[in-house]
């Protein structure tokens, strides 16, 4: 989930599963709210100003999801917001000027618009006095540059043009969250806070990122042996390590290699095209006495923990553990080759959920 794009798919091939070695936390006792927001504070990395201010909305996000404010919880989420921003509330992304100058290329060269018409149509002053143009020069931060679509989409046909009502910035915040899950999560668990303005702005705000970051991460069942998987499913998406470990053992049993990737369908304005998962799993329709429409099914279920209960999964790995004579794993580091403008390094889910995982362990170590 980053600026633009998310992820795409690297390959790989029946990958052991990742062991954190985190060790086993005792059941921590119920905490008061004050007691709460102490432990959370003195959790917290060194060097972070206002700290008190950071443990009142990490502890705000718990208390309306009613999540408990254990070591392990705390620090799974002090490890990603580390990871994402280093605690900023919203961090400055090297080159972000080029980056929005890109995609408005991109777009224009998509509508065979001349890129000099477009880039006069951006000369016109904004809102705020300035042009878009030297708007988006200036831009450092996601926040920012929301902002100038969200202006330019409200005020000028070229933008609406473009964009179609949709701004293009999809992250944001100390959390790096979705904005798009961040829309799905209101409403499906009302929002705490009085808006200001619309819940993309709430994104960039420290209240609403940790509290929408906070929802990716933990409000979710999952019965993951170690947080590790948590930390890649916030990378990748709801139950992508449990997916993954299904299409290992998939591919154990059918003996069709697969990409690890935890996405069982297609996606995309392919959705009635059967993805590699599922052909795969086609091959094995009569062995489980199941139709292409059953196994269909049952992969459509694939972004719930109710998938965990359907013929497909638990007929999979029931067979594929006879075959192996061992038991498999239950989740899985997926493995996603991660692509985004932002991006300039060679980086993967597995890398975003180690580092992650590190951050976690020391986290724990600072625990009374």
């Amino acid at each position: 989930m980053r600026l633009f794009p998310r992820a795409v798919c690297g390959v790989g091939l029946l990958a052991l599963a990742a062991c954190s070695g985190t060790p086993e936390q005792p059941e921590a006792p119920t905490l008061s709210p004050t007691q709460a927001r102490a432990l959370i504070e003195r959790l917290l990395p060194s060097g972070i100003a206002d700290r008190g201010g950071w443990a009142v909305d990490i502890y705000a996000g718990f208390a309306a999801m009613e999540l408990a404010a254990t070591p392990s919880n705390i620090c799974s989420v002090i490890a990603v917001t580390e990871q994402e921003s280093g605690f900023q509330i919203d961090p400055p992304v090297p080159g972000l000027a080029a980056i929005a100058w890109k995609e408005i290329d991109s777009r224009a060269a998509a509508l065979s618009l001349p890129k000099v018409v477009v880039r006069t149509g951006l000369k016109v002053n904004s809102p705020d006095g300035r042009s878009y143009a030297a708007r988006i020069d200036a831009a450092k931060t996601e926040r920012a540059l929301s902002e100038i679509f969200d202006d330019l989409i409200g005020a000028l046909p070229l933008g609406r043009t473009f964009f179609a009502d949709r701004n293009p910035v999809r992250t944001g915040g100390p959390m790096q969250v979705s904005i798009a899950y961040a829309e799905q999560q209101a409403e499906r668990r009302p929002y705490p806070y009085v808006l200001d303005r619309s819940l993309r702005r709430e994104v960039f705000t420290r209240r609403g990122g940790m509290y929408f970051g906070i929802a990716h991460l933990l409000d979710y069942p999952a019965s993951y042996p170690q947080p590790i998987f948590r930390f890649a499913d916030f990378n990748a998406g709801h139950y992508a390590s449990r997916n993954a470990a299904f299409q290992s053992a998939l591919s154990l049993l059918s003996g069709v290699p697969l990409v690890l990737d935890g996405d069982l369908l297609r996606f995309g304005g392919e959705d009635d095209k059967p993805s590699q998962t599922e052909l795969a799993a086609r091959v094995l329709a009569k062995r489980l006495g199941m139709s292409h429409g059953d196994i269909r099914d049952d992969l459509q279920r694939g972004d719930a923990e109710k998938f965990e209960r359907t013929r497909l999964y638990e007929q999979v790995f029931e067979r594929a553990e006879q075959a192996e004579g061992r038991p498999l794993p239950r989740a899985l580091l997926p493995q996603i080759q991660l692509k985004s403008p932002k991006i300039s390094r060679n980086l993967t889910t597995e890398w975003f959920a180690k580092r992650v995982d590190e951050r976690y362990r020391r986290c724990l170590l600072r625990a009374p």
